[in-house]
């Protein structure tokens, strides 16, 4: 064989290598964004003997695994194990009411012997739906102990489902015991003047949570003096654990976990005494504090992706979609009734920007920057949609173009109000002349998620947007080249020192102009991540989702505690929730 066979021979294999390389990337990269569209099939969950069944209502009454010194039960519909079973029907969950209601009545129940049953509405696998009665009206606190290092007490005050703040009969979940420790347990029951009325202490055994997810996370204490505030880290879309979300104490302890079909959960929405969240791709779902689904919403025609918000008068969801069948993703806002389930398409950006989509932008290639989109019309990428009724409009998030875009009469006839972001970017086409100018020197956000309302300025026509500015530059759909200041990265992962930051704009309508008014670095993370208000004393909650950890920040972005978490590759979003009226008083 002559020498330039032998090099052609290996230039060859190197080529086919390289090709089988980016066939096996691209089959990776595709594989984990498909992932948030499966919808679990598996609902089975270990519970211990029969007791009974209930034949009417199709539900078995079982022991619960959970070992405890009073009867801790399970409710197990017939059919879980059925195809196409989900706790997410309205059928399922009325028969499981029923059947609460009917236990409710059958016995006399008492505090040192309560109607006990673990995760009745198969939505939350350590919740411990309680019910009993007390001669006195009384509120109901509670205090759960773990005898393990780094597991501090938890305590709380229950919300009765009633909504009375004291009451004779008792119904509330508990929200805290630990998944796979022995808790105990210690109910108090106070009168309207703080006096004590009764107390009582009994043990439970948890089992297992049910994702595996680990039940303490580490963390590293920051700078910061200031106290942490109040409430629970909620942990949305965690990579490799979809279907789930995690909610854990100040001292990294998961106190609850609550089992959705697949996807994760965007956020969490108060309506009416009850949350409305995503439970899968294509549905949302209106669920009350004892963990019952009360209305279940399709989206047909539509697929979720990254943010959901309440729409006017607080009555309906506004959601970032996929429309089904469009040849561009990610572009699409729609609005769903909460009463009637009605959803309304309210801005097709495809349409209400075509001469940009159509004239500046392609599909993403297979050497692009997102290459596990190859073949995917991404043009705009919306990460985040936030609803104010004045002008009836929206503001939203475009990762792709590094801008923040406001529409105004959404409703009626959607039209461009201003766009904030790198000037240069538009410069040349049709929305030159909508960007405000910026005040001050700065480095422009870039790649940026959880761009939010924050509040009104000191003068009308003014107000506040808070972001975390992912401080990466990345574009699969245009032919364009930006001129980035040092310190913005172009790598998904950390490469040389790179920060993430916390952005406050002022944004001033009047004089077309926005400003940073705060700024501070956080870990780096190129895209997903957030940040938002925690607590009542300015803190934040900032999640840096590619570096896989959250943490809590004082009002001057000073760290007090970050969390470390386990992923694949990345979690979404962390908010920190007081859920005062819903779990907790």
């Amino acid at each position: 064989m002559t020498l330039k066979k032998k090099i052609l021979i290996v230039i060859a294999a190197v080529v086919v290598l390289l090709i089988a390389a980016l066939v096996i990337v691209y089959c990776l990269g595709k594989n984990f964004v498909e992932q948030e569209g499966k919808v679990r099939t598996d609902w089975e969950v270990d519970a211990g003997a029969l007791l009974d069944t209930d034949e009417t209502l199709q539900v078995e009454l079982r022991r619960s695994l959970a070992q405890a010194n009073i009867t801790v039960l399970q409710l197990v519909p017939t059919e879980l194990e059925d195809e196409g079973f989900t706790y997410y029907d309205a059928g399922v969950q009325d028969r499981l009411h029923q059947m609460v209601e009917e236990m409710k009545g059958a016995e006399q129940w008492t505090a040192d012997m309560p109607l006990a049953i673990l995760n009745p509405y198969g939505t939350g696998s350590n919740g411990l739906y309680l019910y009993f009665e007390t001669d006195m009206r009384t509120q109901v606190s509670y205090t759960i102990h773990v005898d393990k290092e780094g597991v501090s007490d938890f305590t709380a005050t229950a919300a009765d489902l009633s909504g009375a703040e004291y009451t004779r009969a008792h119904e509330f979940q508990m929200i805290g015991l630990v998944p796979g420790e022995t808790n105990e347990v210690t109910l108090t029951m106070r009168g309207s003047w703080g006096n004590l009325r009764q107390q009582v202490t009994f043990t439970i055994e948890m089992p297992d949570d049910h994702s595996g997810y680990p039940t303490l996370l580490d963390y590293t204490d920051g700078t910061s003096g200031a106290e942490l505030s109040d409430g629970l880290f909620a942990m949305m879309r965690t990579n490799g654990y979809l279907g789930y979300g995690f909610f854990f104490d100040n001292d990294g302890v998961m106190r609850y976990e609550m089992v959705l079909e697949g996807f994760g959960m965007d956020r969490i929405l108060s309506y009416e005494g009850d949350i409305v969240t995503c439970v899968s791709a294509t549905r949302l779902a209106r669920i009350d504090p004892v963990g019952r689904v009360i209305q279940v919403y399709d989206l047909d025609g539509y697929e979720l992706h990254h943010d959901i918000v309440l729409g006017p008068g607080g009555n309906t969801v506004v959601a970032l979609v996929d429309k089904v069948g469009s040849d561009t993703i990610e572009d699409t806002v729609v609005e769903v009734d909460l009463t009637t389930g009605t959803v309304t398409e309210l801005v097709d950006f495809s349409l209400l920007m075509a001469d940009y989509c159509e004239g500046e932008t392609h599909p993403v290639s297979l050497t692009g920057d997102f290459f596990w989109q190859a073949g995917e019309w991404d043009w705009l990428h919306l990460n985040t949609v936030q609803y104010l009724e004045e002008r009836d409009s929206l503001i939203v998030s475009s990762r792709e173009t590094s801008t923040i875009i406001k529409v105004e009469n959404v409703h009626t006839d959607p039209v461009v109000a201003w766009m904030a972001g790198d000037p240069a970017f538009w410069e040349g086409t049709n929305y030159e002349e909508l960007c405000l100018t910026p005040v001050g020197d700065f480095v422009y956000q870039y790649g940026q998620h959880s761009v939010e309302y924050a509040g009104a300025g000191d003068e009308e026509g003014t107000y506040y947007i808070r972001t975390y500015n992912n401080n990466y530059w990345a574009n699969s759909s245009r032919d364009y080249e930006p001129e980035l200041p040092d310190g913005v990265g172009t790598s998904l992962y950390l490469e040389n020192g790179e920060n993430s930051y916390v952005y406050v704009y002022l944004i001033d309508e009047n004089a077309r102009t926005f400003s940073l008014v705060q700024s501070f670095p956080v870990p780096y993370s190129s895209i997903v991540s957030n940040a938002a208000p925690a607590g009542e004393d300015g803190n934040w909650v900032v999640n840096s989702g590619v570096a896989q950890v959250y943490g809590e920040y004082d009002s001057d972005g000073n760290l007090i505690r970050e969390f470390a978490y386990e992923c694949t590759m990345q979690g979404y979003r962390t908010f920190k929730l007081s859920m005062e009226g819903f779990w907790f008083q």
